[in-house]
């Protein structure tokens, strides 16, 4: 048999090992690639986490910013509230302060009006009988609207003043009304002249008869037709019906006296 020297096969046994790769080192080979592919799958995915992870942290940071501006302006609306219902709190201490002496006022004026209603009604009965009917019957009115709660106090308060103002004018000026009064046991439809409260005249609606109230009986008196032509002058100038003149007049405060008056001055 023929062989070949050792030194000789050692050479083409390498010579076999580097021409021709062993199976476990391709298999080794391969399995490099797979893990370097891996690996750079893994980084890439990585890297866009990573930037995934960024882009979200500047949104959150811009968010972030964007509630630190809302809770900054919230606080300083937060702020403004508090002075607001501080001012309204000082507000409503005050108007509670108010409505206790309203309420405290009220308690006074209301029986001062009712003591102003009683004194109005004792006036018109002592009076002479001026517009009697009227003068009553504004003072049933007042009774009546007294209990009234759909009339405010102020207004109540302001149609007393009303009445009292009346009976005033009543006092000053020079007046005409169609009424009734008693002469003797007769009632009598007349018609009615003042000059204040000085004097108090009746001519009968045929303007034949007249009367005088006397204060003194507190009744009415046959007036002498002697004063005829001065008391129409006097009913004239009251209805307007001539310039106003000096007139003369029976004076109701005394009986049987004259009042002279100057019925420009008078009205």
């Amino acid at each position: 048999m023929f062989k070949t020297p050792l030194s000789v096969n050692l050479r083409i046994a390498l010579s076999l090992l580097i021409t021709f790769p062993t199976a476990s080192s391709a298999s080794d080979l391969d399995e490099a690639k797979n893990v370097l592919s891996k690996t750079n799958t893994a980084a890439a995915t990585s890297q866009q986490r990573i930037d995934t992870s960024a882009q979200q942290s500047i949104q959150l940071s811009a968010e972030i910013e964007q509630l630190q501006q809302e809770v900054d302006n919230l606080q300083v609306y937060q702020g403004h509230l508090n002075a607001l219902v501080e001012s309204q709190t000082l507000e409503m201490a005050s108007l509670e302060g108010q409505l206790d002496q309203i309420n405290a006022t009220r308690q006074g004026v209301v029986p001062l009006m009712y003591k102003m209603i009683e004194a109005l009604k004792l006036h018109v009965e002592q009076d002479i009988p001026l517009n009697p009917t009227a003068r009553q019957q504004r003072i049933a009115r007042l009774d009546d609207m007294m209990p009234r709660a759909d009339i405010s106090d102020a207004e109540k308060y302001r149609r007393i003043l009303e009445a009292y103002q009346i009976e005033l004018e009543y006092g000053v000026k020079l007046g005409l009304y169609q009424g009734q009064i008693l002469a003797g046991d007769q009632h009598l439809e007349v018609d009615v002249l003042h000059l204040g409260r000085l004097s108090l005249v009746a001519r009968s609606l045929n303007g034949q008869n007249y009367w005088s109230w006397d204060t003194n009986n507190k009744e009415w008196q046959p007036l002498d037709l002697s004063m005829k032509t001065e008391i129409d002058k006097a009913y004239s100038i009251a209805s307007q019906q001539i310039a106003p003149s000096m007139i003369t007049l029976p004076l109701s405060l005394v009986s049987n006296s004259k009042i002279v008056s100057n019925t420009e001055q008078g009205q």
